[in-house]
């Protein structure tokens, strides 16, 4: 695969990986799932596993799949803890050997969970990006947190708060740009997966399944989200600001009705929410977890 051709917008500033050959991969494929035990990527049994993309977007082994269960139809909460656990371990160990490259500086963890927001194939599971230098998203939270301090760490999320196990928490953001948006993060201020105690795992891995137990459950059907890991960047430096933590961007403000991010939004860069952070906490904290 060629590398892809990293453009920056003049007018925006804005960075954009040009990958043609993404254009290729399948959507969502009607055969047998190459992620069941026996198909094409997991012809072995397993719990949990990693493997390279067949459609990177970065070259050189960066781009990674990463399966939560051999079971088809499972959703994450349905893993229960101790399944949960084993993904987390997994995210910190892949984490760990990408970030321990020469030529990665970061490493997201992300999902993309639903056919609305373009997962191809329905099988539980997330991706890991390695990236050559630090995006400008987490670079952003890192440099905020360098000039005003750790927000995480000043949060008191109060009746915003959905659920909470040990030293992690959930809570819907008191700016939250979706309706049901929520940050997920420990009290404690942990640089990133790989430096997480067994503890903070097993809190990580009990919030984890309460609150996407809690979205499943808030209109009885499987939400779909996009959700991502900010961490420390692996390049070696400091980065004293860095507060691991998880946030999850629901694309739908009520059954059936989709949360579209509009021109006005995108063209002013002020994004507008119909649903109080207040209210959708309420809501999700009135839901069953797990």
């Amino acid at each position: 695969m060629m590398r892809p051709d990293i453009r920056l917008d003049a007018l925006s500033g804005a960075t954009v990986a040009v990958v043609a050959s993404r254009q290729q991969r399948p959507n969502r494929p009607h055969e047998a799932c190459p992620f069941c035990v026996g198909g094409l990527e997991s012809p072995e049994p397993y719990r949990v596993r990693s493997f390279v993309n067949r459609w990177p977007t970065f070259p050189d082994g960066r781009s990674e799949v990463v399966l939560y269960t051999p079971e088809h139809d499972a959703t994450f909460w349905s893993l229960g803890v101790s399944g949960a656990r084993e993904v987390v371990d997994l995210w910190a160990e892949r984490s760990a050997a990408l970030g321990g490259r020469n030529d990665v500086e970061y490493v997201l963890v992300f999902e993309n969970r639903g056919e609305l927001v373009g997962a191809t194939i329905p099988h539980p599971h997330g991706q890991i990006y390695a990236y050559d230098s630090v995006p400008p998203n987490p670079r952003a939270e890192l440099e905020r947190a360098a000039a005003h301090g750790c927000a995480l760490c000043a949060e008191d999320p109060g009746d915003r708060l959905v659920c909470e196990s040990g030293s992690w928490r959930a809570w819907v953001p008191w700016a939250s740009v979706y309706p049901y948006g929520l940050v997920v993060a420990p009290r404690a201020h942990e640089p990133d997966l790989p430096s997480l105690p067994d503890e903070s795992r097993d809190d990580l891995a009990a919030v984890l399944v309460d609150v996407l137990a809690r979205l499943d459950h808030l209109w009885n059907q499987e939400m779909p989200y996009m959700m991502w890991f900010h961490q420390r960047p692996f390049d070696g430096g400091e980065w004293p600001g860095a507060h691991v933590h998880l946030e999850i961007a629901v694309p739908v403000r009520a059954p059936g009705v989709l949360r579209f991010v509009a021109a006005g939004e995108l063209g002013s860069g002020l994004f507008v929410n119909p649903v109080e952070p207040e209210r959708a906490a309420a809501e999700l904290h009135a839901a069953p977890g797990r």
